[in-house]
């Protein structure tokens, strides 16, 4: 990269700096600023800052290597969770925003009572806050690592290869992730929002630049030259049923395959962003918001950034790279070469700092979220109980740069993340209709949450080291109707074998949250002064239009940006037909649409 390249990579970094400087103060309050920002963001930085946390530096990178192995089918690996993501959108960001908890796992001892919900509470915040939150980081940071390999050939540190074990670009990444530690602890999630938004801002521009210059190259020709190269079936926006055929253009799935994504998985499987029911990073963001109407616009318009208009610049840029790098043995380096032999000086400076800010929007949030649980859920509710809110948010801050060097050290004992998202997917196979049903059926208690939790992680565990397990032979995705179904045996038995929760608990969230629908007949019975929300009927024709908003979405702008202009502005006007409509039913609820 050239001087200037740099001169732009430095300011991207002391901007951001910058910004997490100005909100230290705030920060420093109280953990309820600390973790929630004061309960005071719009909707539109609540709703930017979910997206730029997904839009990690692993991202483009993975959806180039399922271009290059599937065409643009390949995406419906990830697009089929918008279904999980808008029924998140109707059915709960309401009620998150109600609830006035810190934390999502706070939200179980507002839910159930006893022994049993402290123990649950404890091992969520355990396992989310520590093992899967590290997971995560240390595959984000892996990613980061192969960006530097490809841009920085040789890259040395020192003069040396190798330090202590680890190469070069490990180590840039890991002082990276130190930098990410100090100005997540100096800013609270205000702070990270903000930096957020400008991350996002940044890479997404960038991205569009990239998109522009690699269609512009003589040897890709626009989309006119990537579809004289590629074969028709790389176009496709939908899969084949069928087997996979290696070679294939585009994505096949056998019927099993399919019917465990778009039938199981966006629903009985937790991963970070697509949690059922909300959860993690994004209920925090929600329980940030100022009003429901804020936390259900949040959501909504994460799932539109997130789904239609994010990705459609890495896949073009994806396609391109099939056509100038075929053959590559790791399909998701065809990005960062392509931003390496097309970009002119200052604008490659500008998409590697669109990297740097993508990589930190992740970590940032990682961190902070991570570190909510381990001070709300573990530290201040079992160890030390009656501090000042000055020593919670100090502890807060240790925590903090900790998870960034634990997070780091996994990175480096990661060899690869291939399977790490079918692991996590697979670990948590059945805990999602727990997650749903809690809201909307009082005899859900502790011990369902809790049995739903732990048994995937034992069936995933057996698998793991050759046990056969009966119902439980087939990889993933097809193991998901195993290990769902197992799951949801177990928990409904140990619901039906535990006592419920206990009336005057179940009372006071009913009062304070007011679900609807007939799961809560017998608690409404005894509470007929409050007010429920809208019918389930209402809410399934909401989910349902949102779904068909943003599909059409995705498919109009894809049918757009790859030449079908007609068949793209029709779809899109579908799609804001239904918004529209949406927002009217919205506004009859008595939920005014405020900027």
């Amino acid at each position: 990269m050239s001087p200037l390249d740099w001169v732009i990579v430095v300011v991207v970094l002391g901007v951001t700096l910058g910004l997490a400087a100005r909100f230290a103060r705030r920060a420093s309050r109280s953990t309820d600023e600390f973790f929630a920002g004061g309960r005071s963001m719009p909707w539109w930085l609540a709703g930017t800052s979910m997206v730029a946390t997904t839009f990690a530096a692993d991202t483009p990178l993975a959806v180039a290597e399922l271009v290059a192995q599937s065409g643009v089918a390949g995406n419906w690996l990830w697009w089929y969770a918008a279904l999980g993501g808008m029924l998140t959108v109707f059915f709960f960001a309401r009620l998150w925003q109600r609830s006035g908890v810190l934390t999502d796992v706070e939200f179980v001892e507002m839910r159930y009572a006893g022994p049993p919900a402290a123990w649950l509470r404890g091992v969520k915040a355990v396992y989310f806050g520590l093992f899967a939150n590290a997971i995560v980081i240390g595959w984000v940071v892996l990613a980061m690592s192969t960006v530097f390999r490809v841009l920085f050939p040789g890259m040395t540190v020192f003069g040396q290869a190798e330090v202590a074990g680890l190469d070069a670009p490990t180590l840039a990444v890991g002082g990276l992730m130190l930098l990410v530690g100090v100005y997540s602890l100096l800013s609270g999630l205000i702070g990270i929002a903000v930096t957020d938004a400008f991350q996002f801002v940044l890479a997404m521009g960038g991205s569009v630049a990239l998109a522009w210059f690699a269609l512009d190259l003589p040897e890709v020709g626009g989309v006119a030259g990537l579809r004289a190269a590629l074969p028709a079936d790389a176009f496709r926006f939908t899969p084949v049923l069928g087997n996979p055929v290696e070679g294939a253009a585009t994505l096949a799935l056998s019927g099993v395959s399919f019917a465990a994504y778009l039938g199981v998985q966006w629903w009985a499987s937790w991963y970070p962003g697509a949690e059922p029911g909300g959860g993690g990073y994004v209920a925090q963001r929600m329980l940030a918001t100022r009003s429901e109407t804020d936390s259900v616009l949040s959501v909504l318009w994460f799932a539109i950034a997130h789904y239609c208009l994010r990705p459609w610049p890495w896949i073009l840029v994806g396609l391109a790279a099939l056509v100038l790098y075929p053959g590559l043995e790791n399909p998701g380096e065809g990005y960062v070469m392509v931003m390496r032999d097309a970009l002119p000086s200052g604008l490659l400076g500008l998409l590697f700092a669109a990297f740097l800010a993508a990589f930190m929007s992740t970590i940032s949030t990682q961190l902070n979220w991570g570190t909510s649980y381990l001070v709300n859920d573990l530290y201040r509710r079992f160890a030390v109980t009656d501090r000042d809110e000055r020593h919670y948010v100090l502890v807060s801050r240790v925590l903090t740069f900790a998870l960034a060097i634990g997070g780091f050290l996994v990175a480096t004992r990661l060899d690869s993340v291939s399977g790490a998202w079918g692991l996590l997917l697979s670990a948590s196979a059945g805990i999602g209709l727990v997650l749903i049903l809690r809201w909307y059926w009082w005899r859900v208690n502790a011990w369902s949450e809790l049995v739903a939790t732990v048994v995937p992680l034992l069936l995933v565990a057996l698998q793991l080291v050759g046990v056969d397990v009966p119902f439980l032979t087939s990889a993933f995705p097809t193991n998901l109707f195993g290990i769902a179904g197992i799951t949801t045996a177990c928990w409904l038995i140990a619901t039906f074998v535990t006592r419920p929760t206990p009336g005057p608990v179940l009372d006071a969230f009913f009062r304070k949250i007011r679900p609807g629908g007939p799961g809560w007949r017998p608690v409404a019975a005894d509470n007929p002064d409050v007010v429920v929300d809208a019918g389930m009927g209402r809410l399934v024709l909401q989910w349902l239009l949102g779904c068909a908003a943003v599909y059409a979405a995705l498919f109009g702008v894809g049918w757009t940006v790859l030449g079908e202009t007609l068949k793209g502005v029709v779809t899109l006007a579908l799609a804001f037909g239904a918004i529209a409509f949406l927002v009217r039913s919205l506004r009859a609820q008595g939920a005014p649409i405020s900027a």
